[in-house]
């Protein structure tokens, strides 16, 4: 497996963040409380998961790099960057 970018490593240590705050949450709006889910969690929000294809992956990893420049993840939103919906 090839080597995580940066942008991917940044992701990853986003998410993990959020999981030991208690902020982490499914799709469904649980919250995580498996370590080993919050992983999962975000190898797919960075893309660099090994069960998906490469353009999935690529599609993952943009579609989070744009939810994390709107301000609308829950790290964000809780220090206070407030994203404005149009």
């Amino acid at each position: 497996m090839p080597k995580q970018s940066e942008g991917q490593r940044d992701t990853m240590a986003r998410v993990m963040h959020e999981y030991k705050h208690g902020e982490l949450e499914t799709s469904t709006g649980k919250k995580v409380k498996s370590r080993k889910q919050a992983v999962a969690i975000g190898m797919h929000e960075s893309g660099s998961s090994s069960t998906e294809s490469k353009s999935e992956n690529k599609r993952n990893y943009a579609h989070t790099k744009s939810k994390e420049r709107r301000g609308e993840t829950a790290q964000q939103e809780k220090e206070g960057h407030m994203h404005h919906s149009r």
